[in-house]
């Protein structure tokens, strides 16, 4: 899980240091969007599932990280803004890969071109978040909701998130050949075993994370 500190979730890049960078000649090299990007490829690629909890609001390469993540839970008080367009650049740290598989190409091209600050409500509602809380509930929720994540069968979680990921570039045969692949891996390993042997035998089952 993945959450800011203070009022904000995150705020994105720092503008001061953006702008010498820019003044300098040096934006091309600039060094904070290798780290961003080496971060953005690590968490979409987690095998695990990753929650990231919008405690306030979350502008920019912040979005991003949020988009990133398999699940956006939102304090009833966050915000979310695209920041780039308002500062007259695109996106640069995964937008235009991670919201078209997040929401409908209108409600992405809004969100980006206009920069308008979306409410966390009106951000569920056009499909950018997975949920809103009370923000007096908040903190215990997300708390809940990934230790249900965290005590799930996590192999068959790093396989199902693997072949989500790769269903756009394959067809219907090929995903059905490697979902096959997929289950057999499951099956052997110690978790799908142990899941199964309780399932027989009407018990919860212990899982270990093998």
């Amino acid at each position: 899980m993945i959450t800011g500190s203070g009022t904000a979730f995150c705020a994105g890049a720092d503008i001061e240091e953006w702008a010498q960078a820019e003044a300098e000649g040096e934006l091309e090299i600039y060094g904070w969007t290798d780290k961003a990007h080496a971060f953005v490829r690590e968490l979409a690629a987690f095998p695990r599932p990753t929650v990231a909890a919008l405690n306030g609001s979350a502008v920019g390469a912040g979005t991003d990280i949020g988009f990133a993540c398999d699940f956006r839970i939102a304090s009833a008080s966050a915000s979310l803004r695209c920041g780039y367009t308002g500062m007259g650049y695109s996106p640069d740290m995964g937008g235009t890969w991670f919201l078209p598989r997040i929401a409908r190409p209108d409600v992405v091209k809004r969100f980006i071109f206009l920069n308008e600050r979306w409410a966390a409500q009106a951000a569920h509602a056009a499909g950018l978040l997975s949920e809103v809380v009370d923000d007096e509930r908040f903190e215990q929720h997300v708390a809940q909701f990934a230790d249900r994540l965290a005590s799930g069968p996590s192999v068959a979680f790093g396989h199902t998130k693997a072949l989500l990921a790769s269903s756009f570039s394959r067809s219907l045969a090929e995903q059905l050949h490697y979902e096959l692949a997929a289950g057999v891996a499951c099956g052997l390993s110690e978790d799908g075993q142990e899941a199964l042997r309780a399932s027989v035998q009407g018990r919860a089952p212990q899982l270990v994370g093998r």
